[in-house]
């Protein structure tokens, strides 16, 4: 299952990196695309949303879930 989120304050590589890592320590080793222009990160291979959405915003971002 793909989880998309729009991170509106995702602008730059650190963020890509801070945010790929914390999703990571929730779900290992699953794909995390994310790019800065459209403020998109997409997680593949879940189906626990909440957890990644927890994950995102305890790195200090605020991940709005996709419908």
């Amino acid at each position: 299952m793909k989880i998309e989120f729009v991170v509106p304050d995702m602008t730059c590589g650190h963020c890509v990196k801070t945010i790929t890592t914390a999703v990571h320590e929730v779900a290992p080793g699953v794909p995390v695309s994310a790019v800065t222009e459209t403020h998109r990160v997409i997680v593949d291979g879940v189906n626990d949303a909440a957890a990644i959405e927890a994950a995102i915003v305890a790195a200090g971002y605020t991940p709005q879930l996709m419908a």
